[in-house]
C-alpha cells in the first residue's frame, strides 16, 4: 500500500522560505530607493498644490499671507482679512513626507515673493541629494 502524501515536508518548507529570502534581498533594497525618492515628488507635488493655493489667495486678497498669517491663512481666515472667499485648500495645511511643516515666508525679491519649501529628510536647511530643500528655496534663481 502506498502512502498519501498529506502535507509539505520541513526541507520543503525550508527550501521555499530561503528562496523568498532571497528575493527579498533582492527585491527590498530597491523599493526602499523608490520610497526615498517618492517622498521627494511627493514634496515637488504638495508644494505646487500651496503655490497654487497661495496664488488664489492673492487674487483675492490682492497680496499673499504674511509671514506670521503663514500658510493657516489658505484654510482659517486671518482677523484682518475682509476679502477671504477660502478655504483655499480641501483640508488642513498638510506636513511635508517627513512629517515636517513646510517653510515659508512673505519676502518680496527679485522674481518670488515668497519662499516656500520642505527642508527634506535631514530637516535641515540646505543638504544634498534626498536630503536637499525642496520647492521655492530662498536664494533660488
Amino acid at each position: 500500500m502506498k502512502r498519501k502524501q498529506i502535507g509539505f515536508s520541513m526541507i520543503e518548507l525550508l527550501v521555499v522560505l530561503v528562496i523568498l529570502g532571497m528575493l527579498a534581498g533582492l527585491v527590498g533594497p530597491r523599493l526602499f530607493g523608490k520610497l526615498d525618492s517618492s517622498k521627494v515628488k511627493t514634496a515637488e507635488t504638495q508644494v505646487k498644490m500651496l503655490k497654487g493655493a497661495l496664488q488664489t489667495y492673492r487674487l483675492d486678497i490682492g497680496d499673499y499671507p504674511s509671514t506670521d498669517e503663514g500658510l493657516e491663512a489658505l484654510v482659517r481666515a486671518p482677523s484682518d482679512v475682509d476679502a477671504w472667499q477660502g478655504p483655499y485648500l480641501d483640508e488642513e495645511v498638510p506636513l511635508d513626507p517627513w512629517a515636517s511643516p513646510y517653510q515659508y515666508e512673505r519676502k518680496p525679491s527679485g522674481l518670488q515673493d515668497f519662499t516656500l519649501y520642505s527642508l527634506g529628510a535631514d530637516k535641515n536647511p540646505g543638504g544634498e541629494g534626498l536630503d536637499a530643500d525642496v520647492g521655492f528655496v530662498p536664494d533660488a534663481k
